[in-house]
């Protein structure tokens, strides 16, 4: 199961900060993922990033029945739920908390907030889609009340099938997320400099 794990970054963190919750994909780590802050509009934000036991946060494809991903998809989301918590208590309201995940991590996030849905600051997920082996539409409940939400992916990936892509976007439209959606041709299992300027101009820069 995974610890509680947390590296900070960034501005110091009070009720007054604006946060971002940084996920890293399979085999990476915090500090990974952090790094990444340095090409994002988000220099006066704090930087939360989790990290992963054994640096994975579930075991098997996100595209494979839930079940076989537990205990650890329900502990991973757990962690994400805690640090929400933890940041709502100390009074940083939900609008001012943000979400990024890569790969993996953009899988972990998006599930997350779909779950969870409410008026953040914005949620970036580079190379994600909602976790199981079909859409779970009992998971998802709430309202995103306009939070702009980024999603971009490659044709193909590897990993994640753009079907699914668009299947996530849908829902999170249906449940009144801004959404875009940015499918690159060929573009490889990777973030790209368009992906950057995206999330700068859609999510982070978007007041």
């Amino acid at each position: 199961m995974h610890q509680k794990n947390i590296i900070y970054s960034g501005k110091e963190l009070t009720k007054d900060s604006k946060v971002l919750i940084m996920l890293h994909g399979r085999g990476g780590s915090a500090e990974d993922i952090l790094s990444l802050a340095h090409h994002l509009d988000v220099k006066d934000f704090t930087l939360a990033a989790p990290q992963a036991t054994n640096h994975t946060w579930y075991p098997f494809s996100f595209m494979f029945p839930p079940a076989e991903n537990e205990p650890w998809l329900s502990s991973a989301l757990d962690v994400l739920k805690d640090l929400l918590n933890d940041l709502l208590s100390l009074g940083v309201p939900s609008e001012h908390i943000y979400f990024l995940g890569f790969s993996q991590g953009a899988c972990l996030t998006l599930e997350f907030v779909t779950r969870n849905a409410a008026r953040y600051g914005g949620v970036v997920a580079f190379t994600g889609g909602l976790i199981g082996d079909k859409i779970y539409n009992e998971n998802y409940k709430g309202d995103f009340a306009g939070t702009p939400v980024f999603i971009g992916t490659s044709d193909p990936d590897p990993h994640v099938p753009v079907a699914r892509v668009y299947a996530t976007s849908n829902i999170l439209r249906s449940m009144n997320a801004d959404v875009h959606e940015k499918v690159y041709a060929n573009m490889g299992h990777t973030i790209s400099h368009d992906e950057i300027d995206n999330a700068n101009k859609l999510v982070f820069n978007k007041q």
